[in-house]
């Protein structure tokens, strides 16, 4: 079943937008604008960058770049693992043959 959805007022660098959000969504919804807005003002207080839409472009390119290095890190960690895994199960085995190999 589809939640309700509604308009939810937020502010980002002092401008004002209406975002449709469903209702469990809102806290959510908050959070991301207030860590948007920190983004983009500390880009602002940077001084490098002038005007809003270059400020958004360039925190949304930062933001962009952190999660795809998150991303990698996720994959290149879920590969070691894996290799972890297999070393482990390699020497399980190798001590299970030994043990089968005393029985007889």
């Amino acid at each position: 079943m589809k939640q309700e959805s509604s308009p939810v007022v937020v502010h980002i660098l002092d401008k004002e937008y209406r975002v449709s959000c469903e209702t469990d969504e809102k806290e959510a919804l908050l959070k991301s604008v207030r860590f948007l807005d920190e983004k983009m003002r500390e880009i602002r207080r940077n001084g490098k960058v002038i005007g809003t839409d270059r400020i958004a472009v360039m925190a949304a390119l930062n933001l962009a770049h952190e999660l795809l290095g998150q991303q990698t890190q996720k994959e290149s960690s879920s590969q070691n693992t894996g290799k972890r895994i297999k070393a482990l199960q390699s020497k399980i085995e190798i001590a299970l043959n030994a043990t089968n190999q005393l029985e007889l």
